[in-house]
């Protein structure tokens, strides 16, 4: 028998031990124990009563439960929702373009982590297009002042929607009928970040009301921020032997609105109405200048890897070359969702359900390039040394400016074009849960949700008419710092992306970037809550189907694309059995377990059955890509189980141990074979004379294609203590060992890792809080982790070890006014990513022997706030 077989068989059979010793259980009469009999009621204002209320909701929950509560309004943990998860156990952030935008849970990807916004889907699009589709919540477009708590469910039970292999994420919002009449809270930020040197604006407000019944009431909050970003750093593109220095701006515009409105009719019928609308306009320019130090004859290698890439290199300057140019792209993303709720509750049983529908519309509207080549060549002499983590450039001049161009620019015909997405699901559930005297089985509940979800992916090439042409200085106003200690020009954005819009007299679709899918998902489910002396939990079976289809344009053999579309369609069901079990050995000791089977979905970009043909005619050789999606994907599944010790010995003090494991059976990767002929020369590097494959060839792709691997396991070990003393000090202190292994042929990096997932995640926080002062300290750690993009533009890297820590301080100067201050990031922590692929992979030499692909400097922020709550 193979190994993965017996394993997987080890956790079928623990899950069918523990679902019959539940059936004995239920045969037992035996006095009822309610839960909420149990609950401390807390209400909760200030950080100690924060943490003490995350406390009591892991403590009286049935399943494995952390979360994270909002001490007030206006006070959530961290500036971000995304850093707040990551003070969970088991929780992981990826910080990218200085947000903590997704998030990684106990060594499974940020992809397979499901975030429910009050419980139910929330439509997202990126507005970067060199990011794929995907089905993860982008956290940067929720602001924590609308939030009123997070739960992250790291075991399954049946009546939470399918879709979290690493968990699941709900983010609740406020409630008017859960606060006083006329509650009022605003806020005033300013952030500024010590990179883009620039303090920007962060307003929000929230109203509730409820009338003298307190039966009906409303709310509204909103949010807006407006954020100069600026991530200076040094990428390379080695297919033209390039190093070079960046500098990404961007002009970050958030908006946040939700209006909730609650009716209780009397004391067992409620409904609910609540709007949210998320809106990040992100338009940005990302300038770099690209630097050849590998010229033959005027350059020396002093010294290359293991993958024959040089790494100390000496430059004459004689013939140096240099080009400067800016991506300029339009980009925004908007999602609306509505959502309309109602519960039934009486005596003999629960009704509750909900109807809505979310949307959302996003990605690049205008994209653009402007570029020449810059400087004179003694400008680049000098050493270029790559033999550490992060690439150090010493050369003789390192400050441009417009007047450094060589000629007049004008924009890039071949690179005007626009990629919008769209995003959208009608759901309905409905569940009832019916009180039973069936011994230890206390209520049985039961539930179907209906989704159609609809996913639209489109690429328009630009026609182009008369292109202007200006001196550089119109197109660059000043200078900006970048990565490796360079000084460019600043890029007039209004200007380029004006001459952009004039130049274009019309769109055209382009084929390989054309895809459509629609997915409809039907669940049902059926769970049995049991509760007995000293014992508690549930278990239950949930029923999935999935039907798919993908309208595309099908390239041929010769490399034409159809004139019409065709449809390729697939479906698939499972059924997923789970069980949670509390133990209550003492009245302040719980042993906790619990076992399932659980899937995610494959991500849209991957179910496309689009053909994309990425870096066709960009100029860069090695660049062309040919990327195969497909319908008949099977989803990711997991059979998962955990073992937990908790001790609770005080009311704000918690110490706890948790064993988890995971047998993944089947998950998605990408496999791809270099330097492939597939019918279709990219012009513009014949019109340049570059070879690809070899002198003449211009046919020379890397054909990618994604398939279900099988064979991987998730191993690890929480450990937590946290508490909270009388003279105002507390603390909160977890680590993670999460040993996420996969057999390295499932990746072309051949890396055997899970992807995102770091060995070991640590978070110590502590604070003080007494009387109107209270001050957080908190460090965030995680090693290393593998980050796959491929067959995208950043490719399969690792990013090494990283740590952020953050301050947060308040003064209340008044009942009703606070001063805060907060720094994320106080140490300039730097994100260094490495090419650490074996020589032997099937990727480029760039992501080979340690060589250090991509580094972006640490930037803090700090903000200063007044808030006022009446």
């Amino acid at each position: 028998m193979r190994p993965s077989i017996f394993k997987k068989n080890v956790l079928a059979t623990q899950i069918a031990i523990l679902f019959g010793s539940i059936v004995s259980v239920g045969a037992i009469a035996a006095e009822e124990i309610t839960v909420d009999d149990n609950i401390e009621k807390i209400e909760v204002r200030g950080m100690r009563a924060s943490m003490k209320a995350s406390i009591n909701e892991k403590r009286f929950a049935n399943s494995v439960v952390d979360s994270v509560t909002a001490e007030d309004i206006g006070k959530f943990p961290d500036g971000d929702v995304g850093e707040s998860l990551g003070r969970i156990p088991g929780v992981a952030v990826n910080r990218q373009f200085g947000q903590g935008q997704q998030v990684s849970i106990r060594g499974a990807s940020s992809q397979l982590t499901s975030t429910l916004l009050n419980g139910h889907s929330v439509a997202s699009t990126g507005w970067f297009d060199q990011q794929a589709i995907d089905r993860s919540f982008n956290y940067s477009l929720l602001p924590p002042q609308m939030i009123s708590g997070i739960e992250v469910y790291k075991s399954s039970q049946a009546d939470l929607p399918e879709g979290g292999i690493g968990g699941t994420v709900i983010v609740k919002t406020r409630k008017p009928l859960d606060l006083e009449s006329n509650t009022v809270f605003l806020s005033a930020k300013g952030d500024y970040g010590t990179i883009s040197e620039e303090t920007d604006p962060e307003l929000s407000g929230l109203y509730s009301w409820k009338n003298e019944n307190e039966n009906f009431g409303f709310l509204i909050s909103g949010a807006g921020a407006n954020t100069q970003y600026q991530r200076n750093g040094i990428e390379t593109l080695l297919g033209w032997g390039e190093i070079v220095p960046s500098t990404f701006q961007q002009d970050r515009e958030r908006t946040a609105l939700n209006v909730a409105a609650q009716y209780r009719a009397n004391d067992a019928l409620e409904f609910g109405l609540t709007y949210t609308g998320l809106s990040l306009k992100a338009d940005n320019a990302n300038t770099s200048i690209f630097l050849f130090p590998t010229q033959q004859g005027v350059s020396t290698c002093n010294q290359t890897n293991a993958a024959g890439v040089c790494t100390d290199i000496t430059h004459t300057g004689v013939d140096a070359f240099a080009w400067n140019q800016t991506w300029a792209r339009e980009a925004e993303m908007t999602s609306d969702t509505l959502d309309f709720n109602f519960a039934y509750d009486n005596e003999n049983f629960k009704i509750e359900g909900s109807i809505g529908n979310t949307k959302a519309d996003g990605g690049t509207s205008l994209t653009s390039n402007y570029g020449n080549s810059i400087g004179k060549p003694s400008d680049f002499a000098g050493h270029y040394d790559a033999t550490g983590n992060i690439i150090d450039i010493d050369i003789a001049n390192k400050n441009f400016s417009a007047e450094d161009y060589n000629g007049q620019l004008s924009g890039a015909g071949w690179a005007l074009k626009k990629q919008p997405n769209t995003d959208e699901e009608t759901y309905a559930q409905f569940d009832v849960t019916v009180p039973t005297d069936l011994g230890a089985i206390s209520s049985i509940k039961t539930g179907i949700r209906y989704a159609d979800h609809d996913v639209t992916q489109q690429t328009d090439a630009a026609i182009v008419g008369d292109i202007a042409v200006h001196d550089a200085s119109y197109y660059f106003d000043g200078t900006m710092s970048s990565g490796a200690g360079f000084t460019l020009p600043k890029p007039n954005f209004d200007n380029m992306i004006n001459d952009a819009k004039a130049a274009i007299n019309g769109f055209t679709r382009d084929k390989s970037g054309y895809g459509t899918l629609n997915e409809k998902n039907l669940s049902v489910y059926a769970m049995a809550n049991f509760e007995s002396e000293g014992i508690r939990g549930n278990f239950g079976l949930r029923y999935i189907s999935t039907d798919i289809e993908s309208d595309y344009y099908a390239l041929s053999s010769t490399g034409q694309f159809a004139d019409a579309t065709s449809t390729d369609s697939a479906s698939y069901s499972d059924v997923l059995p789970s069980l949670n079990v509390a133990f209550d050995l003492a009245p302040d000791l719980i042993l906790r377990t619990s076992a399932s089977q659980v899937m995610s979905r494959p991500n849209y970009a991957e179910l496309f059955a689009t053909s994309t043909l990425p870096g066709l005619n960009d100029g860069t050789p090695g660049n062309e890509k040919l990327n195969r999606g497909s319908v008949s994907l099977d989803p990711f599944k997991a059979t998962q189980a955990d073992l937990s010790l908790e001790w609770y010995f005080s009311d704000s003090g918690l110490a706890a141990a948790t064993y988890f494991i995971k047998d993944v059976s089947s998950f998605i990767s990408t496999r791809q074979k270099l330097n492939q002929q597939i019918g279709i020369n990219d012009n513009d590097l014949a019109a340049q004379g570059q070879s690809a494959c070899g002198v003449g060839v211009y046919d020379c792709w890397t054909v990618s294609e994604k398939y279900n691997a099988t064979g991987g396991r998730i191993e690890g070990l929480e450990l937590q203590l946290q508490d909270s003393y009388e003279n105002g000090l507390g603390y909160s202190i977890n680590y993670t060992y999460a040993d996420a292994g996969s057999p390295a042929e499932n990746y072309p990096d051949q890396v055997g890792v899970f992807s995102d997932s770091s060995k070991h995640t640590v978070n110590l926080v502590g604070y003080y809080e007494m009387d109107a002062f209270s001050a957080r300290l908190a460090y965030n750690w995680r090693s290393e982790y593998m980050m796959r993009e491929l067959p995208g533009f950043y490719g399969n890297r690792q990013h090494e070890d990283y740590g952020t820590l953050d301050l947060s301080t308040t003064y209340s100067v008044t009942d009703w006014m606070d001063i805060t201050f907060e720094a994320v990031n106080l140490t300039e922590e730097d994100s260094i990513q490495t090419g650490v692929a074996p020589l032997d992979s099937e990727v480029i030499a760039e992501f080979k022997a340690d060589y250090p692909v991509w580094s972006f400097e640490g930037e803090a922020r700090y903000k200063v706030g007044v808030a006022f709550r009446f």
